[in-house]
């Protein structure tokens, strides 16, 4: 397989996923999390390193579309490890401790709560969340992206 062909396959990769994100979004009305946002944003960033690749054929820009693939790879590890309760996320997305808290420190808690918790799976398949297909599917992609990085 070319590069180009490797490349624009990658870039469909992240395209597709973000397409699936949109419509968890705005079909399955799943709000999506704060880290559900990052894992969007290396997608976006490969699909423009995919387009930009075919029309100038720069190959840093197959380095960089890596690059994208392992950064929404890692965040869809982290936040699915997040989900597991394997570890802590952040405290701006992820249900605190309300142990020791006044009445008024606990509403004041729950009124500054955001809608949607990055510790909460509202959707999987074969026990594996939207995060972790995430992470799964983009390890593919970068080794799309690897294998075009090799070609000469």
């Amino acid at each position: 397989m070319t590069t180009t062909r490797l490349v624009i396959l990658a870039g469909l990769g992240s395209l597709l996923l973000l397409i699936g994100a949109l419509l968890f979004q705005y079909v399955g009305n799943l709000l999506p999390c704060q880290m559900c946002y990052w894992q969007r944003y290396p997608h976006i960033f490969a699909v423009v390193i995919a387009i930009l690749f075919v029309f100038t054929r720069i190959k840093g820009l197959k380095f960089l579309g890596l690059i994208a693939a392992l950064s929404t790879a890692a965040i869809g590890a982290y936040h699915g490890g997040v989900e597991q309760g394997w570890w802590k996320g952040p405290q701006s997305c992820t249900s605190g401790s309300i142990e020791g808290l006044s009445t008024d420190d606990l509403l004041a808690q729950i009124m500054t709560a955001p809608l949607v918790r990055c510790d909460d799976i509202p959707w999987q398949l074969f026990g594996i969340s939207m995060a972790g297909w995430n992470m799964l599917v983009s390890v593919l992609l970068a080794g799309l992206w690897f294998i075009a990085l090799r070609e000469k």
